[in-house]
């Protein structure tokens, strides 16, 4: 083994290197010590995880979690765990924060009495790079879900690592054609960062991909969000800032947004009346984003 450099990065990058040597040499134990050893440095974390992913070496979080652990390089929220100062061990907290998201949703629509292991069809919109849809492919299967997203490279990763459906969508809500209906359009944190200008039209938009008597599951940035975050809403109850976690859209499209409770029921209720309302869930996913659920009526 040649000598590792004296600085902190250039050792990673040689460990890294030192690593996929091992590799191609077969020698799966020296390959596992090595790039465990570059996954602990921030600049290389990424490339060192995903190599010992794809090689099922005996670090490999997918090992013990049964599902495919590959994380992309363009993933907003990976990179959002992996700059907050509270985690320690981003690559961790990111696939739990998936697994919590799915005990979450399962929890809210067990209370609904549609319980998510009987849903024929899921679709989730603004899926982004995985971070949930791993872990509804386990739960599911592949076959029973279809992945959406602006971001065209987020909806190839996820067709390619989780073997889902996957359908390009658009800025506009218009412009996105649905090829078919779902039981369940699970919509995580797109309402709680659209501007007023697209916040309904998204909701009409989405509304029509239910299929009869499915659901419409989305959140809001709701009281205990505005209070915070120390925002004032408007006469309306919105308040939008154009700024958020994400580098890969223009943040005029997608900010940050904050909702009254009155201000969602009377749009969902102008749009399709009130009777679509099933369940309303205070602060459910991540003890901080309100759930909604709709139900379309069953023709």
């Amino acid at each position: 083994m040649s000598t590792i450099d004296s600085t902190p990065l250039a050792q990673a990058e040689q460990l890294l290197t030192l690593g996929q040597q091992a590799l191609a040499g077969g020698h799966a134990e020296a390959a596992n010590a090595l790039l465990r050893a570059a996954r602990d440095v921030p600049a290389t974390r990424l490339r060192a995880h995903n190599l010992i992913e794809a090689h099922g070496l005996p670090e490999a979080f997918g090992a013990m979690m049964g599902l495919n652990c590959a994380i992309s390089p363009a993933d907003d929220i990976f990179h959002f765990f992996a700059g907050h100062p509270t985690s320690i061990n981003p690559i961790r907290d990111y696939l739990a924060d998936g697994w919590r998201t799915l005990s979450e949703l399962m929890v809210l629509l067990e209370q609904v009495d549609q319980p998510l292991l009987r849903s024929p069809s899921v679709l989730e919109f603004a899926s982004g790079h995985g971070r949930f849809t791993r872990h509804l492919v386990k739960v599911l299967g592949a076959e029973r879900v279809t992945v959406s997203d602006v971001v065209g490279d987020a909806v190839s990763f996820a067709q390619q690592a989780f073997g889902v459906q996957g359908l390009a969508s658009h800025a506009v809500p218009e412009d996105v054609e649905w090829p078919r209906s779902y039981a369940l359009v699970f919509v995580l944190s797109l309402f709680s960062h659209l501007p007023r200008s697209s916040w309904t039209r998204w909701l009409v938009r989405l509304w029509d991909a239910v299929a009869p008597g499915g659901l419409l599951v989305f959140t809001t940035h709701g009281q205990e969000a505005v209070q915070r975050a120390n925002v004032s809403l408007d006469a309306s109850g919105f308040f939008f800032a154009a700024s958020s976690e994400s580098n890969a859209i223009d943040a005029q499209e997608y900010g940050t947004a904050f909702t009254s409770e009155a201000f969602v029921r009377g749009e969902v209720a102008a749009a399709f009346g009130e009777a679509v309302f099933t369940h309303f869930a205070p602060q459910w996913f991540w003890h901080h984003q309100d759930a909604w659920v709709l139900r379309k009526p069953a023709e």
